[in-house]
């Protein structure tokens, strides 16, 4: 039951996700188009900028709008911090020894040095990592993913790229579910206890039947949905609406990286 308890635990994730974007928030009540575009330039002023201290200005900021839209701390550090931290600092860690530079510490025992620019050329790629990942973030928790989807789409992005993110988004699900139950039914038609020959065995016929599974699925949704007279276009019942301070919020976010800009000439 293990599997299914961890299906659970994703299932959960996902709705709880839903539940925030219904809360009373600062961005929640945004319209999703300014969204987009406004913490897209966030992004770009994350990566743009060659300094540390309007890099932790513009963390600080992302904090701040979480706070504002009802996301913890404790919520972005989890699902978001943690998993960069763990993942680019891997790839950052070499440069603090790679980077030349003036060495302002050696490491015990295997004697390699630290240098300043090594550690700022880390600081630069963990920090906007971690900004752009909390920006993208709050843009997830705090708009309905059909609303995103509806954005990118009246924005100009392609319908077969709008069209794959939903997709994915909605029957990952599915195919989550699927693989544990495929599991679970041969571990119920085993008797004796496995070797790791037989268990690898095990997955590699567990993945064959959940890829024949999702190939089968995604050509009989496809079929019913342009038997529906689904034309890769996302429509909603609510048409988006810009109000004042959609335009104020959309002002403030591109004057952001125009500001960058004009200092780093």
């Amino acid at each position: 039951m293990g599997l299914f308890h961890s299906l659970d635990d994703v299932e959960r994730h996902a709705l709880d996700a839903e539940r925030t974007t219904e809360r009373p928030g600062l961005l929640q009540g945004l319209e999703p188009r300014i969204k987009v575009v406004g913490l897209l330039a966030l992004v770009i002023a994350a990566t743009a900028t060659h300094s540390l201290l309007t890099l932790s200005a513009l963390f600080a900021l992302a904090v701040l709008l979480g706070l504002a839209s009802n996301v913890s701390v404790f919520r972005l550090a989890r699902q978001v911090w943690l998993g960069v931290l763990l993942f680019t600092g891997a790839i950052a860690l070499p440069s603090l020894f790679l980077v030349p530079g003036a060495t302002i510490a050696r490491l015990p025992l295997l004697g390699w040095e630290i240098s300043a620019q090594g550690v700022r050329s880390a600081a630069f790629l963990l920090g906007r990592a971690e900004t752009s990942a909390t920006f993208a973030a709050l843009l997830v928790l705090t708009t309905p993913w059909p609303h995103v989807l509806k954005a990118l789409s009246s924005l100009g992005v392609p319908d077969a790229i709008v069209a794959v993110l939903g997709m994915t988004y909605r029957y990952i699900f599915v195919l989550l579910r699927t693989a544990g139950e495929i599991m679970e039914a041969r571990r119920s038609r085993i008797m004796s206890r496995m070797d790791r020959s037989a268990r690898r065995r095990l997955l590699i016929t567990t993945l064959g039947a959940l890829l024949g599974k999702s190939l089968a699925l995604a050509q009989d949704v496809h079929t019913a949905m342009i038997a529906r007279g689904y034309r890769g276009q996302v429509r909603l019942l609510n048409d988006f609406r810009t109000r004042g301070r959609d335009w104020l919020f959309l002002a403030a976010t591109l004057l952001v990286p125009a500001s960058i800009y004009g200092l780093s000439l």
